[in-house]
């Protein structure tokens, strides 16, 4: 029975805590905060509920592992999860629309012929059959695996079967996602709703590799999930079910050094200047909580300068009409504008950056069905402090999703990236994204094992990178070094 202290309980740390718990060992956490679930909290005002991290789960089957290699009672004994449907509703800039079955390729492709014209279903469905093969390429080592050793494999080569193209007597292969969607999807309403799966994740489709066509695949493949109650149930469960395993908590501890002794892991100092020993210690990544160094990494270094988000929390009169859509992402009406704005140096366009709605149909988040909640999220640079015209910006653009909202609001709260860089200890309140393979290993995330023997490294900031499904690999795959050692592969 080994000491583990495990820094942070964000849910890749939850996730680790919980299933190394199981396999005998003596786990303690210690987060700085007051709560648990990193960024997946929750803000209460008014008999209304609102996620102020991720809205909705794809994957489900990361953490219903979780709950079956933990304890008896299955997660969906613990947590109620949902299957959205549609899985989102697109509103282009052109004006038309589309709403998207979930996990259903032939409602898919039929949705978009029907919305967008004969032949863009048709485009869409042979990118997604192109996808999978990306996926097939990439799931174990990118997902499943802890980073191999010789990972520039990974880095050098493009898991996509991009479509040959030829342009000006030359054929070329699209190698960035902004490629894919101009010469395979043929159309800027396909292009747009591609590039927002990267966009989703501070991601810049102009430089983002291909292989980021595992994102829409893993939404279309396994479909788009709510909690019922709001996602911060699912953290909940997580964390009761570390209690039920005799894990340990200690809050408003933060942890300021990483003690090492003859060459390994000795323990954890924390800020009052007490040391704790442990024989092993499990880490966020180098991005993650503040005051914890990077140590041993290899050659893969941490993404840097990744965006932040801005989340708008609306209460609003009136009841939430029949059949809406639970999510609703509006596209910008200007692409060159928002992606100068996000990724560069240019001013916010004046069209508006694209808004993701969640609009949830779930009376737990609202005083009465009277009444709805309404959650509005854009992607801001890390550390920006967003202004009253980004927010007005926002809300001119929710509109389109929601007539009459201005009429409707009881109140707003804002959730910025300082509060993220709170709630995370990550400077800037940056949001980590999934690893992907090719770019020369740009996003791929450092190793969960270490150059110092018994540090481990878990979470977004680790592989495989940032995500809730990734997060509950990550715990995973570090539960299973801890415990088996380096010659863990992952479960098969």
């Amino acid at each position: 029975m080994a000491r583990i202290a495990v820094i942070g309980a964000g849910m890749g740390a939850l996730a680790a805590a919980a299933r190394l718990a199981v396999a005998g060992h003596r786990v303690t956490v210690y987060e700085r905060t007051e709560t648990y679930g990193g960024a997946v909290r929750r803000f209460e005002r008014d008999g209304f509920s609102f996620d102020t991290g991720p809205g909705l789960l794809t994957l489900p089957a990361v953490w219903r592992d979780l709950f079956v290699k933990t304890g008896k009672e299955p997660l969906e004994a613990c947590a109620e999860l949902v299957q959205v449907d549609p899985s989102a509703r697109h509103l282009f800039a052109d004006g038309t629309e589309a709403a998207l079955p979930n996990a259903s390729r032939a409602g898919v492709v039929s949705a978009l012929d029907e919305a967008l014209g004969a032949g863009a279903g048709g485009r869409w469905g042979d990118f997604l059959v192109r996808a999978r093969e990306a996926w097939d390429r990439t799931r174990r080592p990118l997902l499943e695996e802890p980073l191999w050793p010789n990972w520039s494999v990974l880095a050098d080569r493009e898991p996509y079967p991009s479509v040959p193209h030829k342009r000006l007597l030359r054929t070329r292969r699209a190698g960035t996602l902004a490629e894919v969607g101009a010469w395979e999807l043929r159309d800027p309403r396909l292009a747009a709703l591609l590039e927002s799966h990267a966009l989703a994740y501070g991601l810049d489709p102009r430089v983002t590799p291909a292989s980021a066509a595992v994102l829409p695949y893993m939404e279309h493949a396994f479909g788009m999930w709510s909690v019922r109650g709001g996602v911060r149930e699912l953290a909940r469960a997580v964390y009761e079910r570390c209690l039920a395993r005799r894990v340990v908590f200690v809050f408003g501890a933060e942890v300021t050094r990483i003690v090492e002794k003859d060459g390994r892991t000795a323990g954890v100092e924390l800020g009052d200047g007490s040391m704790v020993e442990a024989d092993f210690v499990v880490a966020p990544g180098a991005g993650g909580a503040a005051g914890v160094p990077p140590r041993g990494q290899g050659e893969v270094g941490p993404q840097r300068g990744l965006p932040s988000r801005l989340t708008v929390l609306l209460a609003l009169r009136g009841g939430r009409p029949q059949d809406t859509a639970h999510r609703t992402i509006v596209h910008t009406r200007d692409r060159e504008g928002e992606l100068a704005a996000l990724f560069g140096t240019a001013p916010a366009s004046a069209a508006g950056p694209t808004v993701t709605v969640l609009r949830p149909g779930d009376p737990a988040l609202v005083p009465d069905a009277a009444h709805e909640a309404v959650t509005l999220s854009v992607v801001v640079p890390a550390g920006a402090e967003p202004g009253t015209d980004l927010v007005e910006a926002v809300l001119t653009v929710a509109e389109r999703a929601v007539p009459g909202l201005r009429e409707r609001v009881l109140w707003r709260e804002l959730r910025t990236p300082a509060d993220i860089a709170g709630e995370t200890g990550v400077e800037g309140g940056s949001v980590p994204a999934p690893a992907l393979a090719a770019a020369g290993g740009r996003l791929l995330h450092p190793a969960n094992s270490t150059a110092l023997p018994g540090l481990f490294t878990v979470g977004g900031w680790a592989h495989p990178g940032g995500g809730l499904p990734h997060a509950g690999m990550s715990g995973a795959l570090v539960s299973g070094l801890v415990v088996e050692g380096p010659e863990f592969r992952g479960s098969r």
